[in-house]
């Protein structure tokens, strides 16, 4: 597989899950960004270049060639004394100074399967990696969505801070006048300032954790814009059963596991081929001494030759090959452990969605009964009919509902998320 076949995988896996979310460019484009700012997507698609480059190894079927130099000093000299028209020599059959240059090459012509195993072996996990990517990107879009909808829900309970601080500065102005003028004692505006100084806490804690939010998103997108303020992601709801399909079809998880087994699979079929011979050709060439009768005169050779191996008896094969099926079976256990987790996430992300969407449709009552007795409040107390704790209660109530709905929406905004998540659906 090359770098287009690559680029083709890619392009199909991106189509897989399309128009089951809708949400803003913005945050689309914050996570179009992390794609290619974050490093760990970085790392990911290093690895599938690592995995390109073994498969090609793998592939590789060609003869090894080395070069070989050796001296070697031999004592005693092998020599023993002959006859030579008419007297006694001693004739040297082997040199003391042993040299030897030569050149060899090895080919395996037949390995019984051994080449094709480990480059469907290879195969395999450049599929992994390749699936990775997607898994690191779905799981970054998570993040990066995760993220911006906190800093929305940060921003709003900022603003509800801000009309409470509001509400209570005009009255605590109120309640200055009317000590300045003797209708008020003293005691109502350090009620007013101390629930004044409660709320700025509240808000200042808020703003910090707005920051620590525009941190992380600097962290994960390399961009901190965020301009829209409003829980604006909607997703298609199935049931669980349809999910569940939806998320074996298209979540990265899935893929994955799904991976995994193949290569065990892959791995298992080359530990079964341990103990199968192999065929290979052998030849060398060069310069040696040690041919009598000039055993020292150096000459040039060459040989060449088949060898066939054939592995006899290996006490550990057997117990790899256990292994080695264990691991597949393992891989198998796994899948479908992972249906049941995700079969009870979606449930959860469901129930998350159907109980603060029906909790929300009950909030206005509250909201229109709070503004009412806030307003009914200042209008009592501005009258001198009203004490300034009624202020401060009708103020905490509005804030405390109003809140309480923010975070419902808030709530059910990530819950979307989450399903979104679960079943594979890709927005960005």
């Amino acid at each position: 597989m090359k770098k287009s076949s690559i680029t083709l995988l890619f392009a199909i896996v991106s189509v897989m899950a399309t128009a089951q979310v809708t949400t803003n460019n913005e945050l689309k484009n914050l996570v179009d960004g992390s794609f290619n700012y974050y490093p760990r997507v970085k790392e990911a698609t290093n690895q599938v270049e690592i995995a390109q480059e073994s498969l090609d190894l793998a592939k590789t079927n060609q003869p090894i060639i080395d070069g070989t130099l050796s001296y070697e000093y031999v004592k005693p000299k092998i020599q023993l004394p002959l006859q030579v028209n008419g007297h006694t020599e001693n004739f040297q059959f082997a040199p003391v100074n042993n040299y030897d240059a030569h050149v060899g090459a090895t080919f395996v012509v037949l390995d019984f399967g051994r080449l094709k195993a480990n480059i469907d072996k290879s195969k395999s996990d450049l599929k992994y990696s390749i699936d990775n990517v997607l898994n690191v990107q779905t799981q970054l879009a998570s993040q990066v969505s995760t993220v911006y909808y906190n800093i929305v829900y940060l921003r709003k309970s900022i603003n509800v801070e801000d009309s409470v601080l509001n509400y209570l500065g005009v009255n605590r102005n109120i309640a200055q006048k009317k000590l300045d003028n003797g209708d008020a004692i003293k005691l109502d505006v350090l009620n007013l300032q101390s629930q004044i100084d409660i709320e700025t806490n509240r808000r200042s804690d808020l703003a910090n954790s707005l920051q620590k939010q525009l941190a992380l998103l600097q962290y994960t997108a390399g961009d901190t814009t965020v301009a829209d303020n409003s829980f604006d992601f909607e997703v298609a709801i199935k049931p669980v059963t349809d999910a569940l399909i939806d998320a074996k079809t298209s979540i990265p998880d899935f893929t994955l596991a799904e991976d995994r087994v193949q290569q065990a699979q892959t791995g298992l079929a080359i530990t079964k081929l341990t103990d199968k011979p192999y065929v290979s050709l052998n030849a060398s060439t060069g310069v040696k001494d040690g041919y009598v009768p000039a055993v020292n005169d150096p000459k040039f050779n060459y040989s060449g030759g088949a060898t066939l191996k054939i592995p006899i008896y290996n006490p550990r094969t057997k117990k790899q090959i256990i292994i080695a099926e264990s691991q597949v079976k393992q891989n198998q256990l796994m899948q479908e452990t992972l249906s049941n987790e995700y079969s009870k996430n979606i449930q959860q992300a469901l129930d998350d969605i159907q109980t603060n969407a029906y909790k929300i449709n009950n909030m206005q009552s509250q909201i229109d009964n709070a503004t009412s007795q806030q307003q009914i409040a200042s209008s009592r107390y501005l009258n001198g009919i009203g004490l300034n704790t009624d202020i401060t209660d009708a103020a905490v109530n509005l804030q405390r509902v109003l809140l309480t709905k923010l975070q419902y929406q808030y709530q059910l905004c990530l819950a979307k998320v989450e399903y979104a998540r679960l079943t594979g659906y890709k927005y960005w």
